[in-house]
């Protein structure tokens, strides 16, 4: 067991914690994403609206991989089973 499997061990109950309270608490997260944006925008009068939107936007997306919201392409879900079994030799 190498020092990776170490950390990532210890780091797993905290990982699955925070994963929870991003599920519980998601929507305020997501609100204090847009007041913030919101603030910084008009504080810089809209100079930098652009960056700021891409940003919260990936905050938003980041957010929602930790709380398991976005579960597309990771290849954990259900397989379909074959159309026809296979072929007896």
């Amino acid at each position: 067991m190498g020092l990776f499997d170490n950390v990532k061990a210890k780091l797993s109950p905290a990982k699955d914690k925070v994963s929870g309270l991003a599920q519980q608490h998601g929507d305020k997260i997501q609100h204090g994403l847009d007041k913030a944006a919101k603030a910084v925008d008009e504080r810089t009068k809209g100079k930098y609206s652009d960056r700021i939107h891409t940003g919260t936007g990936k905050a938003k997306h980041a957010m929602d991989r930790l709380a398991h919201k976005d579960d597309t392409g990771t290849g954990d879900g259900p397989t379909t089973p074959p159309s026809s079994p296979p072929p007896t030799p």
